[in-house]
């Protein structure tokens, strides 16, 4: 399995044919950009590629972000490499697979609530097949502060309902799964329960952070539409800059797609 913020911040290369003396070529690669964020199927339960933002022109143009298919790519340094780059980028990519972009979902970062109303947070990561896409589980988190205190619920793929007004919709069981990673889930706290304590602690000290976790949105998730391709603020950002540093969890994200691969 993969996960979102493995991929999120690793540098994206293609093939580049260069010329040599003579009639023979020599194949190299240029750096595009770096991984922002994974699309999905518009039902938002397989993953179908990445978000690539390419670098500035001269460092001062900005180009349009590149979408890169979910078959189109493999490890490659310490990034990843373009395998497709005729049709397994933008809109070759949509066709040859018959995707309907501006129905694709970007989920990272939309808030997500339950089918009779109960809010549970924002997708922090998403994880994920290697070989097909398919999604395991989106887990959800508050940000911020109350993360390490409150943790983050693991939503099986299999209870998503759907995208609704920029909400993704799970059905009523994901309210009842338990916490992992914070300090309450180590106490055995209910995730709303522990929400709502953290958030009331914050208020009451006055903090700012409690308006943060009020409202819960981090405002990237979105269903594509006609938006552009760039997702706007980026929470995976700080993440993906981090990975630079963090050498195991690339290797760990190469071998599992080479495992997937065979």
């Amino acid at each position: 399995m993969l996960k979102m913020t493995q991929l999120a911040g690793l540098a994206v290369y293609a093939p580049k044919r260069r010329r040599t003396h003579g009639d023979d070529t020599g194949a190299v690669v240029k750096r595009v950009g770096k991984v922002r964020n994974v699309v999905c199927s518009p039902s938002g339960t397989r993953v179908v590629g990445l978000i690539v933002h390419r670098r500035d022109i001269a460092g001062m143009v900005a180009r349009p972000d590149l979408f890169v298919a979910f078959d189109s790519f493999e490890p490659f340094e310490r990034g990843l490499l373009i395998t497709r780059p005729d049709d397994g980028v933008d809109d070759a990519a949509c066709e040859r697979l018959g995707l309907d972009w501006d129905a694709c979902i970007i989920w990272n970062g939309m808030d997500a609530r339950t089918e009779d109303g109960r809010q549970l947070g924002h997708v922090a990561d998403i994880e994920f097949s290697a070989k097909t896409g398919m999604v395991r589980a989106f887990h959800l988190g508050d940000g911020n502060m109350s993360e390490s205190l409150v943790g983050h619920v693991a939503v099986p793929g299999s209870l998503l309902v759907g995208y609704e007004d920029g909400w993704m919709i799970v059905k009523p069981e994901a309210a009842r799964l338990e916490l992992s990673g914070g300090a309450a889930a180590k106490a055995g706290e209910g995730y709303a329960r522990a929400k709502d304590g953290v958030s009331k602690a914050a208020r009451k000290a006055g903090s700012a952070a409690g308006k943060a976790l009020g409202k819960g949105s981090r405002e990237v998730g979105k269903a594509l539409g006609k938006a552009k391709r760039a997702a706007g603020k980026n929470p995976a950002k700080k993440a993906g800059e981090h990975l630079k540093g963090v050498t195991s969890m690339f290797s760990d994200f190469a071998d599992e797609f080479r495992k997937a691969s065979k």
